[in-house]
């Protein structure tokens, strides 16, 4: 198991978090304790860059799922940027590949 590290910061659309390490039952809730801090704006584009995300299981969904009905409570987006392979297979087995928009990295999510 590796540890959760979340990185916060900024660009042009919004924040941006990168989830570094295991996303799972035991971490999932530290995903869940940032999104109130982010101060998400109407039309702001919140973005998870998943590049150095190791591990994600089904507590880790349900708190990307958290953080799409964040953005949403706030009249926001969500992308997700750089998911790893075993991640998006998931996501497209379950159908969220159809719920969040999916980008190749940071860069392209965070395009106007």
């Amino acid at each position: 198991m590796r540890p959760l590290k979340i990185i916060t910061g900024d660009s042009a659309t919004g924040p941006v978090l990168q989830i570094i390490g295991d996303l799972d039952h035991y971490t999932a809730p530290e995903l869940r304790d940032v999104l109130p801090t982010l101060g998400l704006r109407p039309g702001d584009r919140l973005v998870l860059d998943l590049a150095e995300m190791h591990f994600c299981d089904s507590s880790g969904i349900t708190a990307l799922l958290a953080a799409r009905n964040h953005a949403q409570a706030a009249d926001a987006d969500i992308a997700l940027a750089a998911v790893p392979a075993n991640t998006l297979r998931i996501l497209r087995i379950v159908g969220l590949d159809q719920v969040f928009p999916l980008h190749e990295d940071v860069a392209a999510a965070t395009r106007p």
